[in-house]
């Protein structure tokens, strides 16, 4: 099989480094299309460093800017920003057949409503492994989690071997990883999970174990997650485990970690707040819910982005 990353920044690295050890000693290979021409140089030259701990490996992995340079692809593990699906889809548009298995791999929930031009049926993953870009193309392995992998709709069986075959390759790789049915329901555990950690990170510039310490932090969080439960109770859609002790836990085991919303921000980078507080806000306009806590966030958020330039 021969799978396509999308998207080499924090996860996507991660999830590359992952990939690379899962295929190792297989017939499976593993390339990588990044629109950005210079990035695409470098990491063929210098490949993708995974530290974990103390310890770090590198890996070696044929790098494309070019979709046309690529040969047939059978799974595609998109890890772009979720405001870029649209347009990554349309770039790599070409390599995507009847099929080809296409894995969304973005926080937040927007992304569910992008793919239905595509000639295939997708899948969806979410992931609460911690990654923490150093720099291009070397990623910090910042915490252990769990991934679920899972389908919408039926599908054929062809299809469904490639993401068992998937699972497969993420668990051999180091991800604990599980196939679900309620794969719905996951993205909006994972979503718990970013409304209360990503926007509280950025706006107090602390790492995800920090959150449990400082004054008023766990208060928002419980307050911006327990407004997105509400919101997924008016639509059905089960809530797993228990959100904000979940939420907690995630903030132990990825203590060390920089979330990706406070990369961003730290990089004077368009972050995903539309995507994840900001879908709250817009659920909660539509089904006539309050959401105080995750507009607080968005507005905070914002300011930041506005006081790039400055």
């Amino acid at each position: 099989m021969h799978f396509l990353l999308v998207g080499p920044g924090a996860l996507g690295c991660l999830v590359g480094s992952i990939v690379s050890k899962g295929i190792a000693g297989t017939e499976h290979h593993l390339t990588i299309l990044d629109h950005n021409q210079q990035r695409a140089g470098f990491l063929s030259e210098h490949g993708i460093t995974y530290i974990l701990g103390e310890n770090s490996t590198k890996s070696a992995i044929p790098v494309h800017f070019d979709p046309a340079a690529i040969d047939h692809v059978d799974v595609i593990l998109l890890c772009v920003k979720s405001y870029d699906v649209a347009a990554s889809l349309e770039f790599c548009g070409p390599l995507v057949t009847e099929k080809t298995l296409v894995i969304f791999l973005q926080n937040g929930i927007s992304h569910l409503d992008v793919p239905r031009s595509l000639e295939t049926i997708s899948a969806y993953g979410t992931t609460t492994e911690g990654a923490t870009l150093l720099s291009t193309g070397t990623v910090r392995h910042a915490g252990h989690g769990v991934t679920y992998l899972g389908f919408l709709e039926d599908v054929t069986d062809h299809i469904s071997a490639l993401l068992k075959t998937t699972r497969e390759i993420f668990q051999r790789g180091g991800f604990e990883t599980h196939l679900t049915e309620q794969i719905v329901a996951r993205l909006w555990t994972k979503l718990y999970v970013n409304v209360g950690i990503n926007a509280l990170t950025a706006i107090l510039r602390c790492k995800n174990g920090e959150l449990l310490t400082l004054p008023e932090a766990g208060d928002r969080m419980q307050e911006a997650i327990s407004e997105t439960v509400e919101i997924a109770k008016a639509q059905n859609i089960p809530v797993l485990d228990t959100p904000y002790l979940t939420c907690q836990e995630v903030c132990r085991k990825t203590a060390e970690n920089i979330s990706s919303m406070l990369q961003d921000v730290q990089n004077c980078q368009r972050t995903e707040i539309e995507a994840i507080n900001g879908a709250v806000v817009n659920l909660g306009l539509r089904f006539n819910i309050p959401t105080p806590a995750n507009n607080l966030l968005c507005q905070q958020i914002k300011e930041i982005e506005a006081g790039y330039n400055r």
